[in-house]
């Protein structure tokens, strides 16, 4: 279900992308949304190869209604300025569809005319002819819908390029350029031949570089989610571990007469394998079903990034993947037929004579259980765990968990015995007494109970306090990035916001103590990387959270600090220069420190804001935080910086207090990870399914057992009571070790893959009263789960119990 998600949303999201993007062969695009001088297009057009060039403006834009104090955007719009008699020969997608007849068709290429998507015209509720503003660069202007465009996968809004250079003030500017190479050209011979004229501020990026770019950008929350739901298959298998090394318990005897008979040790092991494999193939047939069922649910309901903030919530239809079916399903299967393997082994080696007389653990019970496999294995995790992610995502990380649950499970007999020494020693109530002894006696059929338990609450406590640690340590952040009492954003400001003058307005608001003001703009510093946020603000040495002290900036050179994700994606660290395209040019940069940032995954630089201005030649910014005056509130302050306001930008102005702020911001967290839960809770309810699991075929397997107690005086009343102290021992048992377990693992979480996948470190935080009453439920379900799987055992007569005949 998690993976039919992740594709049906990742293909939405591709199809959108291009749908702005059009068909080119390849495009000339700037790292910025302040673009490129427009000279360099007719240079790229006369390349040879190059059949058809197309010149646009591109900006991030929101629709709003002119002069609405108040009023919030009313939704995201790619603003495409085209040459459309050009765009007909590159992105005929992209060229506008007038309406034969209607309102606004008289002259669909005025100036005030514009083209809108399909999609863009649904969301809106509009229709052509309908007047609507766009806001664009720090501008609001009025248009009348002329017509409708070819593409219509994401909200897009076309008018002719001159209109969009004067109206948006991108005189001289592009954002990008379309090309269509000749036939039978050589590609990389031309993309060489555009590489070599491109200014710093450009770049060349093709679709395969767009898709690369794309799946990047929520390509490590895919592989972790999905990873994460991997749990409930791995828990499944231990599953089918437990009802198969049960089931072979219990037909000891049955195999043992198949031995006298002849049949050899492979035959009996294929047989059990060939069991294994049929419940793997209906469980993953069963599982298949459900999967679609449960994907288009958690579409309809979360949307296609499950809460993760990556990909919108309409409009994603489910994508199903009959290869990545067969996939699954043959892992499903493996995993049953892998679950299977040591309950045939065990089943092929015991011996008939002994199998014939009586079923349950056979081994002695003076003989210590091995732990020495369960460390090795924990060892081997823990070096695991040292490993360099590989392309980019923490492979060995995962490998480490996996290793170090394997040696949790492996080490449990062991470490049920030291656990169980302890009340050696103590005088127990009979039914308790006896509780102790047959978990002590059979440690074999315990660790199948236990291996369950162990693998779901270790899985569940690492998960758990990798959340807490997250929550815990964004809250901080949050607490020392929103120092002021009021904060401002302005959308669709990318290519220009607030200019100097419409500051200087605002900072005389009634009850502005002070206002610092804040630029940021995106920035791309790989063609195949998502872009980093560059930040100008004052006094960033003194305001970031840095992780260690600043590094003294040598004379001369221009101080810059980078987030955490930086380090890790572009390898920069403090002392390093960076060079930075902006204006036309490398610019180079002194990283001076490196600061905790949470909001922007990809990376973030900031600098101080004159250093700013002086690199990028922009005095505009779309950002403030307010410090409000003793006698004023924040109330009046924000409904007085809203008058101020330049004209429609009101209308896309968002206000906040950091209360408020740091409460949005943590609900969105806790939705991100509202998946998790579910899944962790589906591990957990496999978890005690195993266990009824375990002791339904336990109890039957030892019905002759309860008989032996009934007939030497042993009441029915106390034989229930032992057997849920047996299920309470191994949920407490089964509880400190997943809880030890999970503690281990959850460091991996936190320092190998959550670094690795996402770049952010955190402080460990133990969710204590969370983990307590983890173990208290998971003691009371084991031992009601216990009690209500042997009351069927216990309820036949003592007589029938022991009748070896019967």
């Amino acid at each position: 279900a998690v993976h039919l998600v992740n594709r049906s949303a990742l293909a939405s999201f591709e199809s959108a992308i291009h749908s702005v993007n059009g068909a080119a062969d390849l495009q000339v695009h700037g790292v910025s949304p302040a673009g490129f001088d427009e000279s360099l297009y007719p240079r790229i057009a006369t390349i040879p190869g190059i059949a058809a060039a197309s010149p646009a403006v591109e900006l991030d834009a929101r629709v709003g209604a002119l002069g609405s104090p108040g009023q919030r955007g009313q939704g995201r719009i790619i603003l495409l300025g085209l040459d459309l008699l050009r765009a007909m020969a590159v992105t005929p997608s992209l060229v506008a569809v007038p309406p034969r007849a209607g309102p606004g068709s008289d002259n669909p290429f005025r100036a005030d005319a514009i083209f809108l998507s399909q999609s863009a015209l649904t969301t809106g509720g509009r229709r052509v002819g309908d007047t609507i503003t766009i806001v664009a660069a720090g501008v609001p202007r009025q248009f009348t819908i002329a017509g409708t465009l070819a593409a219509d996968a994401q909200a897009i809004a076309v008018l002719d390029i001159a209109d969009a250079q004067w109206q948006f003030n991108q005189l001289g500017r592009l954002q990008r350029i379309d090309l269509r190479l000749t036939e039978n050209a050589d590609r990389d011979a031309v993309s060489r031949r555009i590489a070599a004229l491109l200014p710093a501020d450009a770049e060349l990026i093709s679709p395969e570089i767009t898709a690369q770019r794309s799946d990047s950008l929520s390509r490590a929350y895919r592989v972790n989610l999905e990873m994460l739901a991997m749990v409930a298959l791995l828990t499944g298998g231990f599953l089918v571990f437990s009802a198969q090394s049960l089931s072979v318990a219990r037909r000891q005897p049955q195999f043992a007469l198949l031995r006298v008979l002849g049949l050899g040790r492979s035959a009996l092991t294929r047989q059990i394998i060939v069991e294994g494999a049929i419940v793997g193939s209906i469980g993953a047939a069963l599982g298949i079903a459900l999967g679609h069922g449960l994907a288009a649910l958690a579409l309809r309901l979360l949307g296609g990034d499950l809460g993760g903030g990556y990909f919108g919530r309409n409009g994603v239809s489910l994508d199903f993947a009959p290869g990545a079916a067969l996939v699954f399903a043959a892992i499903g299967i493996a995993t049953a037929i892998i679950a299977s393997l040591v309950p045939a082994h065990e089943a092929a080696r015991t011996q008939p004579a002994v199998a014939l007389k009586g079923s349950g653990d056979n081994g002695d019970p003076r003989r210590q259980p091995r732990g020495w496999p369960g460390f090795a294995l924990i060892a081997a995790g823990g070096l695991a765990a040292l490993a360099p992610p590989v392309g980019g995502l923490p492979l060995f990380g995962y490998a480490a968990m996996a290793l170090l649950l394997a040696g949790g499970v492996a080490i449990m007999p062991f470490l049920a015995r030291i656990l169980l020494a302890p009340l050696a020693g103590l005088t127990l109530p009979p039914a308790l007494d006896l509780a102790r002894k047959r978990l002590w006696g059979a440690p074999h059929q315990a660790a199948i109970a236990l291996c369950g338990i162990v693998a779901s609450t270790s899985l569940m406590v690492a998960m758990a306090v990798m959340v807490s640690s997250f929550r815990g340590s964004v809250d901080d952040w949050l607490v020392q990035i929103l120092p002021s009492d009021v904060y401002l954003h302005i959308e669709a400001t990318d290519a220009g916001g607030l200019t100097p003058a419409a500051q200087a307005q605002l900072a005389a608001t009634p009850g502005v103590a002070r206002i610092r003001f804040v630029r940021q703009i995106p920035l791309r510093l790989a063609p195949d990387k998502p872009s980093v946020s560059l930040n100008g603000e004052p006094e960033p040495a003194t305001r970031l959270p840095l992780i260690a002290p600043a590094l003294p900036v040598p004379p001369g050179a221009m101080p810059a600090y980078v987030s955490e994700p930086m380090t890790w994606l572009y390898g920069v660290k403090p002392g390093d220069t960076l060079m930075l395209p902006l204006a036309g040019q490398q610019q180079p940069v002194f990283v001076a420190g490196v600061w905790r940032d949470y909001a922007r995954q990809f990376g973030a630089i900031t600098m101080a804001d004159d250093d700013f201005t002086r690199a990028t030649g922009d005095l505009t910014r779309n950002e403030a935080a307010i410090d409000v005056d003793d006698g004023a509130t924040p109330a009046s302050v924000i409904s007085g910086l809203r008058a101020r306001l330049p004209p429609g930008l009101a209308a896309q102005s968002l206000f906040g207090e950091p209360r408020q702020m740091r409460r949005i911001a943590l609900q969105l967290f806790d939705r991100s990870f509202a998946i998790t839960y579910a899944l962790e809770a589906i591990a957990i309810v496999i978890g005690l399914v195993g266990v009824a699991a375990t002791f339904s075929a336990q109890t039957l397997a030892r019905a002759r057992e309860f008989g032996m107690l009934r007939h030497i005086g042993v009441k029915r009343r106390q034989i229930t009571l032992m057997l849920a102290a047996e299920g309470g021992l191994l949920g407490l048992i089964g509880g400190l070790g997943g809880l030890s377990l999970g503690l281990v693992m959850s460091q991996v979480l936190i320092h190998v893959i959550n670094p690795q996948s996402f770049h952010w470190t955190m402080d460990t935080s133990l969710p204590l009263p969370l983990l307590l009453m983890l173990l208290l439920a998971l003691v009371g379900a084991a031992a009601g789960t216990a009690l209500v799987a042997g009351r069927h055992a216990i309820s036949s007569s003592a007589i029938r119990a022991v009748r070896e005949d019967w």
